[in-house]
């Protein structure tokens, strides 16, 4: 109870420096820069106040009860067996709050399973240790195709994050709906972007769909979430958002 409450009282303290980049002993989510994330952190918002006035009304009931009922004003014990009204109170109430709870919960699940109108698609592979991507291009043979993998503390320059740097970065245009296509060649990862609210497992003979659109350039840092051998810790993600313009003379500059 007391972490709840501590959590509570930093979460307003906290203030990213950058958008997709944890800091230390950050103690809420990383800025929302998607639609999905945005969901997700309003759902959060929804369920923490619904837990903390849950909270409160049971520890104030518990305190009543301790007070009311207390063996030295109540010598002789009730042998009170049912009450009707209460009954239908207290299976009414939880059912109400289900619904208030549920009714949003759904509504974030269908909006976070698949996009509407993706305007590109990346395929992400993820292998023993490191991430794979894939640009289709108007030449199905001959996709855009390179793999990221960390770069090692003895090669970070300064203003690198430990972990979290990669030789070759996700690269996409910002305001644009990208569907993501995860997979694997050989065991379970799962590709996460916190500030993005994407998780999504990456199945060996399996394709699992995300999406993500992002309204502001800049870089955002992911790991795999998913334990997957000996160097799972060092399989960081790094997309970066970049304008329209800059984006097409990216892909000029791969051939496509």
């Amino acid at each position: 109870m007391y972490l709840f409450f501590l959590f509570l009282f930093l979460g307003g303290f906290t203030s990213p420096l950058m958008a997709g980049y944890p800091e230390p002993w950050q103690m809420t989510f990383q800025k929302a820069a998607s639609p999905m994330m945005e969901g997700i952190e309003e759902m959060h918002s929804l369920l923490l106040i619904i837990i903390t006035c849950i909270a409160l009304f049971v520890i104030a009931l518990m305190g009543y009860v301790i007070y009311k009922f207390r063996a030295k004003k109540n010598p002789i014990a009730s042998k009170t067996s049912h009450h009707v009204v209460l009954e239908i109170i207290w299976t009414l109430v939880p059912v109400i709050i289900l619904t208030v709870i549920g009714a949003p919960s759904l509504k974030l699940l269908f909006k976070l399973d698949k996009p509407q109108d993706a305007q590109m698609t990346i395929k992400v592979i993820g292998r023993q240790w490191y991430w794979s991507y894939e640009y289709p291009t108007n030449d199905p043979s001959k996709p855009i195709a390179f793999d990221s993998y960390m770069i090692e503390d003895k090669d970070l320059k300064p203003g690198m994050h430990r972990l979290l740097e990669v030789d070759n970065r996700v690269i996409v245009p910002v305001d644009t709906t990208v569907r993501v296509l995860v997979t694997s060649t050989d065991v379970l990862h799962s590709f996460a972007v916190p500030a993005l609210g994407i998780k999504k497992d990456a199945v060996p003979g399996r394709i699992n769909e995300t999406w993500f659109r992002i309204a502001k350039e800049g870089v955002y840092y992911g790991q795999c979430s998913e334990l997957c051998g000996v160097r799972h810790g060092f399989m960081p993600i790094a997309i970066h958002v970049v304008t329209k313009a800059q984006y097409d003379e990216w892909l000029k500059s791969k051939g496509a």
